[in-house]
């Protein structure tokens, strides 16, 4: 292709001392401009009212009935294998392999007091086979509700969200440390006991978990659960229980809590998500933050403006959307144009004017991103923080972004560029890779801690998920 040959001429040991010599902005002149008109964005503006939307009693849930229809199951035709169609004019009859998918889903249900609670499985991409574990993951379980909900199953879905709120007021401790009362399990099991006829549950907090990691995604699933299930079945009376308002503000609470940030993003440990083992994605990963963002949307239109301590958490989850659009937009984005400017970053710019505000480094830009950055596209990089930027592609949270509007539609557009443009290194014959590229040699030694789990296109790692939530 035109745009990786002109990537490929790029001298990618050129020295970053002689900016002069190489500017990267003469790639440019014949690159395409990304025209995408522009429908609706969750801007200051659309921010600000819809929270005046609910402050007027109006409730904030009929701002984006009209956007989110397009995307709602709607109540047409079903296949002969049980799955849902859009539209009688957009139905047509699935794979075979959606059959199989069905039985196996259901094979995988776990069930609590005779009530179907969850799936405790995955599948061996290579036999087929469905593998058993005896936990609930709860952002695992999130793509399998999502398919009941479009199939007219939403009972499997509200035991669900009902069980692992339960299992928020639990008292939360890893040795002697106290958990916040918002935190969510990662996954959770149901002991049974045949001669009493008992069922329980046990919960994992992080207590568990590989590394001891507490789940930062876990509330942000149940709340963009809690929305999905509440548009898809028109059902309020759920998410308007005390119950689940408290749930709520529990989460927002932890989330907004104040601290010595100087960022509106979310800092987390490494291993607190999807990539749930040392992958170096500790600070502010890119899928938190857009799944941040989409349970901050979400929680604006699932809380009551009337309930006690409502008002408030809505007024900070409003600041907090400005903020955090404007940073993530902004610091986060990238493509060749802001390559570019990366480039030509000068370094210790000490004042309020600075430019380099994170004081990265133009030495710590990676050689492959001269190849792999097409003329047209972009993407959000997965981490950024004083003096590190995380140049590697994250399919999950560049997704959510676009899910979630966190991305502009013209930033929207970029994303679904690059992929098309970089198909073959993202894709090829396979499933999406869940980040690009691999690390390797002495840089996986480090970052993972020569994890064998995680090496290169594997796992974690460059790894293709067959069940990638995207």
């Amino acid at each position: 292709m035109e745009a990786a040959g002109a990537g490929a001429a790029t001298p990618s040991h050129a020295s970053m001392v002689d900016t002069d010599d190489f500017d990267l902005s003469r790639l440019l002149n014949h690159r395409p401009r990304i025209n995408v008109e522009r429908q609706r964005s969750f801007d200051d503006r659309s921010l600000g009212d819809l929270y005046l939307s609910a402050m007027d009693g109006r409730g904030a849930g009929g701002y984006m009935d009209s956007y989110e229809s397009m995307y709602s199951p709607g109540g047409g035709l079903r296949s002969l294998t049980g799955t849902p169609a859009s539209s009688t004019r957009l139905s047509f009859e699935p794979h075979p392999l959606v059959g199989d998918a069905w039985d196996a889903l259901r094979r995988s249900l776990v069930c609590f007091r005779g009530q179907p609670l969850g799936t405790i499985a995955a599948v061996d991409s290579s036999s087929g086979e469905v593998l058993n574990y005896d936990q609930v993951f709860v952002r695992d379980f999130v793509p399998s509700a999502l398919a009941f909900l479009m199939n007219g199953e939403p009972e499997i879905v509200k035991n669900f969200l009902l069980k692992t709120l339960l299992l928020q007021g639990w008292e939360k401790r890893i040795d002697r440390f106290k958990l916040g009362e918002g935190a969510m399990p990662a996954s959770f099991k149901v002991l049974k006991d045949p001669k009493r006829g008992v069922d329980t549950l046990a919960a994992d907090f992080g207590e568990s978990a590989i590394g001891r990691v507490a789940p930062a995604d876990s509330g942000f699933w149940w709340i963009i659960l809690l929305r999905a299930y509440t548009k898809s079945t028109g059902d309020h009376t759920l998410a308007e229980t005390p119950e689940c308002q408290k749930g709520i503000r529990l989460i927002m609470n932890q989330c907004l809590a104040e601290g010595f940030d100087t960022f509106p993003t979310l800092l987390c440990a490494d291993g607190c998500c999807m990539i749930d083992r040392r992958m170096g994605v500790y600070g502010y990963p890119i899928e938190i933050q857009a799944l941040f963002f989409m349970s901050l949307r979400c929680a604006l239109l699932l809380l009551k403006p009337e309930a006690e301590g409502n008002k408030d958490i809505m007024e900070r989850i409003v600041t907090r959307l400005h903020a955090l659009s404007y940073h993530m937009r902004t610091y986060f984005w990238l493509d060749f144009q802001q390559l570019n400017v990366i480039y030509r970053f000068k370094t210790e710019e000490y004042s309020h004017t600075a430019v380099n505000k994170f004081n990265v480094i133009p030495e710590s830009i990676p050689d492959w991103l001269f190849d792999f950055m097409p003329s047209r596209g972009g993407y959000f990089v997965g981490n950024v923080s004083p003096a590190r930027m995380d140049f590697r592609w994250f399919a999950l949270g560049n997704c959510v972004a676009i899910l979630a509007s966190l991305a502009t539609p013209e930033q929207a557009g970029a994303i679904m560029d690059l992929i098309e443009e970089r198909w073959e290194d993202l894709i090829g014959e396979m499933p999406l890779k869940i980040c690009y590229p691999a690390i390797e040699g002495h840089e996986w030694q480090n970052v993972t801690g020569c994890d064998p789990k995680n090496t290169r296109w594997s796992y974690h790692n460059g790894g293709s998920w067959p069940g990638n939530k995207c």
